[in-house]
């Protein structure tokens, strides 16, 4: 049974409980930053007090206003610092549990959706959402710290200002509401843009020739241009909301200090009784009123910070909550003495159609025999060798290699008993050695040598300019080398059946007979079974009619 899937809470909990040292000193860094942001002004306001009562100012309450200056800014550059190293190690922890989490997906996880997809979940979404530590949630929770402290102050010292604020703030947050539900939108609105784009240049490059020979450039831009349109708009409005945040903030700012000068200088004394207050009890006020419109500002600029790691966190929490593939055993079971190689019996399958591909298949192909797939195309040759391969699961009957079903085979025995060489090559970035390996560590490099000579391609591979350490590119070998460079990666790991899936379909007459002599080569003592439109290109023995 798959254990209950992580999300961004759960894995961000985790990382608190293991880094309890550094937490600690997190929150004392945002207490002490807190509190050492009050002081400054009322010893100001203390200062100008005593000059304008023309009395001595002692030094040190002199030296102490510089030195709360200075133990506020450097407890400020402490807490920023470790907001950056919090916010790497929760970067760290997500990375890491989304890669355990894509091992575990099935493969119709990666069929179903668009590469850019995950790409932009790894690298995009994970990225604001450290922003959300390093810049967002914990700045905010500070300045509302700060808030907080500076209105109990400014209560304290003059009344009537703190019935104003009370009055203001509400609206304020209000205001701060509507922008954040709007930025928010438009935030969810740029990411699948953006996902949309960025699955669009690799589909776009990997399909490059056939492009060009239709003439379909023009179409592919104007569907790129299209998603990039699509996120700019969706950008703008978030511009245009953050754009119109902070003049709000900075108008009632002055409206504010305003109103209150006008009322402490009023004629009433009921209202100077209310507002009146000393120069010094002024200048802090002042001081305190800019400090409690700078945190509201401050929100405000790291609102299109927290809004945008909201929508990673959903988008990270969906790939996440993925469904996982059906866990298999952790060792090989051992195969049934006497059993087929291969065997299915009664297979019904089909995709996310209600549509079957299979409708009760069974055939047997022993040990040592060599089998070719025939049938129209759509029959389901192809979804044959995915269920022998354990990617998917019958909906109905079994399928099973020696006699153990496909599908609980654990990774580390699929390789060594099943070689699977598809229709084209595909390259991996490396050298030409691990095109062959596939950087598995249990296939040595002179296994590795022994499956090219097998193949016949181990003369091309030592004329290369660093032989089996070249890094290998496209165009290093031809298109008949690359099928023989499929063959040795299927047969490095020395797998007792080989699955081979018409792979001489796009080659000419001579290089497919090549391709054959290799092929009789690397099947010989081995069960193999081929998918062949055309009869004449299969290996030897009977054919299955699909």
């Amino acid at each position: 049974m798959n254990r209950k899937n992580e999300t961004v809470r759960s894995v961000v909990l985790g990382t608190v409980r293991r880094q309890p040292l550094l937490c600690t000193a997190l929150v004392l860094a945002v207490a002490g930053a807190v509190a050492a942001s009050l002081l400054p002004p009322l010893v100001l306001g203390r200062v100008v007090d005593r000059l304008t009562a023309r009395q001595v100012v002692p030094f040190a309450l002199a030296l102490g206003y510089f030195g709360l200056l200075a133990l506020s800014g450097g407890l400020d550059s402490l807490r920023e610092s470790l907001m950056t190293v919090f916010g790497q190690r929760m970067t760290h922890a997500l990375r890491s549990a989304m890669c355990a989490k894509l091992d575990k997906l099935p493969a119709e996880a990666f069929v179903n959706q668009e590469s850019g997809a995950a790409v932009s979940r790894f690298v995009g979404d994970v990225d604001t959402v450290e922003e959300l530590f390093t810049s967002g949630i914990i700045s905010m929770f500070a300045d509302a710290c700060r808030l907080c402290g500076i209105l109990a102050v400014i209560f304290a010292e003059n009344r009537g200002l703190a019935l104003i604020l009370l009055v203001v703030l509400p609206l304020l947050y209000l205001f701060t509401r509507v922008v954040q539900k709007r930025m928010l939108k438009a935030q969810l609105q740029n990411r699948a843009a953006v996902a949309r784009a960025s699955a669009h240049v690799p589909e776009t490059l990997r399909c490059i020739r056939t492009i060009h020979t239709l003439r379909r450039e023009s179409y592919m831009a104007k569907a790129y241009d299209e998603a990039l349109d699509d996120s700019f708009a969706a950008v703008e409005k978030t511009n245009f909301y953050d754009a119109c945040y902070s003049p709000v903030i900075l108008i009632m700012n002055a409206a504010v200090v305003a109103l209150v000068m006008l009322l402490s200088a009023a004629g009433s004394p009921e209202v100077r009784a209310f507002f009146g207050m000393s120069v010094g009890t002024a200048v802090a006020v002042i001081a305190y009123i800019s400090q409690v419109f700078t945190p509201l500002e401050s929100i405000g600029m790291e609102i299109e910070r927290i809004q945008s790691a909201v929508a990673g966190v959903r988008r990270i929490n969906g790939f996440l909550a993925q469904a996982e593939r059906i866990p298999t055993a952790e060792t090989a079971p051992q195969a049934v003495p006497g059993a087929p190689s291969v065997e299915l019996q009664n297979v019904h399958f089909g995709y996310e159609s209600d549509e079957e591909v299979l409708h009760g298949l069974s055939f047997a192909v022993q040990k040592g025999e060599q089998v070719t797939l025939t049938g129209r195309t759509g029959a389901g040759k192809s979804t044959i060798f995915k269920l022998l391969l354990g990617l998917y699961r019958p909906q109905q009957g079994k399928v099973m290699l020696n006699g153990v079903e496909a599908a609980t085979l654990p990774d580390t025995a699929r390789r060594p008993l099943v070689g699977y060489v598809e229709q084209s090559f595909r390259r991996v970035p490396g050298t030409v050695r691990d095109q062959i390996t596939l950087f598995d560590a249990a296939i040595t490099p002179q296994q590795a040598e022994d499956a090219a000579r097998t193949v016949g391609l181990h003369d091309a591979i030592a004329e290369l300019p660093e032989g089996y350490d070249t890094p290998c590119t496209p165009g290093i070998f031809s298109q008949g080398q690359w099928q023989l460079l499929s063959i040795a990666r299927a047969i490095a790991a020395g797998p007792q059946i080989l699955l081979l899936d018409e792979i001489t379909a796009n080659l000419d007459a001579g290089t497919e007979q090549t391709v054959l002599d290799a092929l009789q080569r690397a099947g010989q003592n081995r069960t193999v079974v081929s998918i062949s439109h055309r009869l004449y290109n299969r290996t030897g023995g009977r054919s299955i009619e699909i």
